[in-house]
């Protein structure tokens, strides 16, 4: 793959970064709808990245548990052989490609899946450039800048794309935002979740999406500074919104899991969904919802915040100071 400045430089010929124009959760695509929206016809999803284990779960959700009828993971590309194995077995599919652009023009869908999101938007250009619809896991990118220009560019192709964890993008989350309007004013939350600031695979953008992206989901891209802090093993993180209220993200070493509080006149409250889980997920079914019909579940511009906050939080990391995000009308 070619280096990140050489990236950045192939996306900006091809789209000014000022020129962005900012998609609604909305499908901007008529002429997708109609050329896609053929449920008889078999849908054949291609996936770039094995390492991790979500590729496995991909294809066990689409061809074993049969999911989304219609749908099927038919391709994968491991960055080692032995990834692509492994997916291929644990997620019965049934074919593996020596490089990502050997899927062109043989699959309806595109997934990105690598560890670290440095890697997530090279390997997509020519799948956009020719149409195909893209969901890329979290996080979307290493860089705010070089995500402004991939979307830029796959807004000119008319190609539909999203990002999000799995986390936020879930029916438990919409149903906690529902239940924040029952509630007056808050201004102090804390968030619990596991942040791995030393990760080899971006550091806080690892697992930071995780716990970020709900905040966002619940409370808006409204995010004015943020600071990082560390001792030992242990860490936190403070938001401040531009309303004033304080976000305290709580990084947990000892369990695997989130959970949200926030203070009310009433007390302290922990903010549980109240409806039943659902399968498949919500973030499932909007991705498929947009390979089917090019509606698009989440704006670019939401998706590009996130990874501005992740950027000042890293920042914040080398400096151990309070670090201003950054507008996405600046990047």
């Amino acid at each position: 793959m070619q280096n990140r400045r050489s990236f950045i430089s192939k996306l900006s010929k091809g789209s000014a970064l000022s020129a962005l124009a900012i998609a609604s959760p909305v499908s901007l695509f008529p002429q997708f709808n109609v050329k896609n929206n053929n449920t008889a016809k078999p849908f054949k999803i291609g996936i770039i990245g094995a390492e991790n284990s979500h590729t496995a779960g991909f294809g066990k959700l689409f061809n074993i548990e049969k999911a989304f009828p219609n749908m099927e993971v038919k391709y994968v590309w491991g960055e080692t052989e032995e990834f692509a194995k492994i997916a291929m077995e644990k997620g019965s599919i049934p074919n593996m490609v020596k490089n990502p652009n050997d899927m062109l023009g043989k699959i309806d869908g595109l997934i990105v899946d690598h560890r670290h999101g440095k890697f997530h938007l090279e390997p997509a250009i020519p799948f956009i450039k020719a149409g195909i619809p893209t969901f890329i896991d979290k996080p979307f990118c290493y860089r705010a800048k070089e995500g402004k220009a991939f979307l830029a560019l796959a807004k000119k192709h008319g190609t539909p794309v999203t990002s999000f964890s799995s986390i936020a993008h879930s029916y438990e989350t919409f149903d906690i935002k529902e239940q924040l309007k029952n509630y007056k004013e808050i201004n102090q939350v804390v968030r619990y979740g596991p942040i791995k600031l030393d990760s080899k695979y971006g550091g806080i953008f690892f697992y930071g999406a995780h716990i970020v992206q709900p905040i966002l989901y619940l409370f808006g891209n409204n995010v004015k500074k943020v600071q990082v802090h560390e001792n030992g093993q242990n860490s936190s993180a403070s938001l401040v919104f531009e309303n004033g209220m304080l976000v305290t993200l709580v990084s947990t070493t000892k369990k695997y899991g989130w959970e949200t509080h926030i203070e009310t006149e009433e007390g302290i409250i922990p903010l549980q969904a109240k409806s039943q889980e659902k399968s498949p997920g919500k973030n499932y079914v909007d991705m498929v919802e947009m390979f089917k019909t090019g509606k698009e579940p989440r704006s670019h511009e939401s998706i590009l915040y996130c990874v501005t906050v992740l950027e000042a939080l890293e920042k914040s990391i080398s400096s151990g100071q309070w670090e201003n995000v950054t507008p996405l009308e600046q990047i």
